[in-house]
């Protein structure tokens, strides 16, 4: 996982992304990556639940 914080409290799942950071172009090479769960993954306290986030933003 790139840049992610997850909380789970109660049934609510919060995740924290660092918009400022930046891990380079993407595989197709056409945004870069912020952050990203590099594909699905459990939530931590509610391992039936699976979460897949990727965050990017354009190239320029």
């Amino acid at each position: 996982m790139k840049n992610i914080e997850m909380k789970l409290e109660g049934t609510i799942l919060t995740m924290k992304v660092d918009i400022a950071k930046d891990f380079g172009p993407s595989k197709s090479g056409k945004s870069i990556t912020v952050a990203s769960t590099e594909g699905n993954i459990s939530v931590p306290g509610a391992e039936e639940v699976k979460v897949g986030l990727n965050v990017y933003k354009s190239r320029k």
